[in-house]
C-alpha cells in the first residue's frame, strides 16, 4: 500500500457519497412505490437510445439514480462507498462530484454510441420500411427501446480513479485474495471490454457504459495531473 494511501485520512463517508448513498436508496424506494400505481419509473427516468420515443433529456442524470432491483442497489452503493470514500477524502467534495458525473455521463455518451453502430442495421430497417418495422419504435421490448439504469458508470470512473490515485494499494478481492489496485482496476477493463465485445445472449450489462465511466474518469484525472491539481482540494 502507498504511502499517500496510508495517511489519506478524512472521513469514513464523506458527503457527496453519503448523500448519493442516501438518494439513491430513496429513488428506489421510490420506484417500488411506484410500481404499487402502476407506473414505472424505468420507463421516465432510465437512459433510453436517443432515437427512441421514450429518450428524454433528463434521463442522461437520472438514470444514474435508478437501479434494476435491490442487488445492483447495494453493490453499486457499497462499491462506491469502499473505493469512492479515499478518492472524496482526497480530491475534496466539488472535484468528486465533478468525477462522479462526468464519469456517469461520459458511461452514458458511449453506451449510447456503441448502441448507434448496433441499432443501425435496425433503424435502416424501420425507415426504409415503414409499413413493416415503423412499429418496433414503439414497442416496450424493441431493442431500441431498452432502457439503461444504474450508477455504475459513474461508480467504475471512482474505482479507475482510485486505482490511478493509489496504484499500489491493496484491494481484497472477495476479502481474501489482496491484489493491486492498478491490477485489479485493469482486469475489470480487460473483462468488461471482453464482454461487451462477446455480447453474450441474456448479457443485459452495459458494458461499455462500464469503460466509458473509466475513460471520462481517465480524461478529468489527467487534466487535473496536468496543472498540479490532482491532489489538491
Amino acid at each position: 500500500m502507498s504511502q499517500q494511501f496510508r495517511n489519506i485520512g478524512g472521513a469514513s463517508l464523506p458527503p457527496v457519497i453519503k448523500n448519493l448513498v442516501i438518494i439513491n436508496a430513496l429513488m428506489f424506494l421510490l420506484t417500488l412505490g411506484m410500481e404499487r400505481m402502476n407506473i414505472d419509473l424505468t420507463y421516465i427516468l432510465g437512459l433510453f437510445y436517443w432515437e427512441s420515443p421514450y429518450f428524454k433529456p433528463w434521463q442522461l442524470i437520472t438514470h444514474m439514480f435508478m437501479h434494476g432491483g435491490f442487488t445492483h442497489l447495494l453493490f453499486n452503493m457499497f462499491a462506491l462507498w469502499m473505493i469512492g470514500t479515499p478518492v472524496e477524502n482526497v480530491l475534496g467534495t466539488k472535484k468528486f462530484l465533478l468525477l462522479y458525473f462526468i464519469s456517469g455521463l461520459g458511461a452514458a455518451f458511449c453506451q449510447m454510441l456503441v448502441q448507434h453502430f448496433t441499432l443501425s442495421e435496425l433503424m435502416t430497417l424501420i425507415q426504409t420500411y415503414p409499413d413493416q418495422y415503423a412499429a418496433l419504435m414503439n414497442l416496450p421490448n424493441s431493442p431500441i427501446n431498452v432502457p439503461m439504469v444504474g450508477a455504475s458508470g459513474a461508480v467504475y470512473g471512482a474505482l479507475f480513479a482510485f486505482g490511478y490515485m493509489f496504484p499500489n494499494a491493496i484491494v481484497q478481492i472477495y476479502f481474501l485474495f489482496p491484489m493491486k489496485a492498478k491490477y485489479f482496476v485493469a482486469i475489470l477493463a480487460v473483462i468488461g471490454l471482453v464482454s461487451g465485445i462477446s455480447n453474450s445472449p441474456g448479457d443485459n450489462v452495459a458494458h461499455f457504459a462500464h469503460l466509458g465511466g473509466m475513460l471520462f474518469a481517465f480524461f478529468i484525472l489527467a487534466y487535473w495531473k496536468s496543472k498540479g491539481k490532482l491532489f489538491l482540494r
